[in-house]
């Protein structure tokens, strides 16, 4: 299936006065309709950063300054603001980790709605509130009739969170950046919003990438997944494959760090040390002073994704399986 969003070796830097940090470095992948892409890593590993990326919200002085990104097989990334401002919204739908930031407390949410349907959409005002009431609807807010008039600080945080995917979903999108989208949810409210999103993709087909440090929640609502790790994808494949055979040593420590229920090991598995500053990643590749199975091409080559078994991963010690992936 040709890929709805393509993403090929994204370069995000941060020009300071002591020099350009290096952000994101050589980061690709893609989503095909319909499918559903979790992007995982610890703080500061790039997630974020990627989806700010792909919908042009990166906080200056951060810029794109090499590769490309594809919509639809449309290049986006260097687009001026108001085309990008046509795109986001009508094409691009984003899901903000906290609703706060993401609605006006002077407005009700019925109006911030039939705002956004009526910048993408050719509706009548009343038609649009049709359509904002039948948003509330779908994403799960009881009484939408009455409560299209009222004001975010009268909804809890879940159901604003409902409010901010109602308004990413308002001019049905193809592409949803959902950056840690259940953050700050009780489980069952965040049970209801994993749903919402399989639903989106399997029935109205949009791709989604969501960002989340959960692998809980990427296990239960993914069809792939990308790890992350100072600013570099370190492994990418089904979900299945890198939760239960992890191929790089980053994604091992991070699955030995789960709990599981069957377990009656004492105490987890730890990474040691911490994820590197942007102006201190060290030569090879940047996890070798954290790994336990380190050698010496590890500090001195940084290693491409690579055949990996079902996944690809940016490790030297996968070498022998096979040919470098593109």
């Amino acid at each position: 299936m040709t890929a709805l969003l393509e993403v090929k070796h994204l370069r995000v830097e941060f020009p300071t006065r002591h020099g350009t940090l290096l952000a994101l470095d050589d980061v690709s992948f893609d989503i095909a309709p319909g499918e559903i892409l979790g992007v995982v890593g610890e703080s500061g590993a790039g997630k974020s950063l990627t989806g700010a990326a792909i919908i042009g919200l990166l906080e200056p002085p951060g810029r794109v300054a090499d590769g490309e990104i594809r919509l639809d097989g449309r290049r986006i990334d260097n687009l001026p603001y108001d085309e990008m401002r046509k795109i986001r919204g009508r094409h691009i739908g984003a899901i903000f980790q906290d609703p706060l930031t993401s609605l006006n407390p002077l407005y009700t949410v019925g109006r911030q709605l039939i705002e956004t349907i009526q910048t993408h959409l050719p509706l009548s005002a009343s038609e649009a509130r049709e359509r904002a009431i039948d948003l509330l609807r779908q994403t799960g807010i009881p009484a939408p009739e009455a409560r299209v008039d009222q004001f975010p600080h009268q909804f809890s945080g879940g159901m604003r969170q409902r409010v901010v995917i109602a308004l990413a979903l308002a001019a049905e999108p193809r592409l949803i950046v959902a950056d840690e989208p259940t953050t700050a949810l009780d489980v069952s409210i965040q049970a209801q919003i994993i749903a919402l999103l399989r639903r989106l993709a399997k029935d109205k087909g949009a791709a989604v990438m969501l960002v989340t440090h959960d692998m809980g929640v990427i296990a239960e609502t993914c069809d792939r997944v990308a790890v992350m790790y100072a600013g570099r994808v370190v492994e990418v494949g089904p979900v299945q494959a890198v939760i239960h055979h992890p191929a790089h040593p980053y994604t091992q420590g991070l699955m030995g760090s789960i709990p599981a229920m069957d377990d009656d090991r004492e105490r987890l598995l730890q990474i040691d040390g911490a994820m590197p500053r942007l102006n201190a990643i060290p030569s090879g590749c940047a996890f070798n002073p954290r790994c336990e199975k380190v050698f010496q091409r590890c500090c001195e080559e940084r290693p491409n994704l690579m055949s990996a078994g079902a996944t690809q991963a940016a490790c030297w010690l996968n070498e022998n399986n096979q040919e470098v992936a593109s």
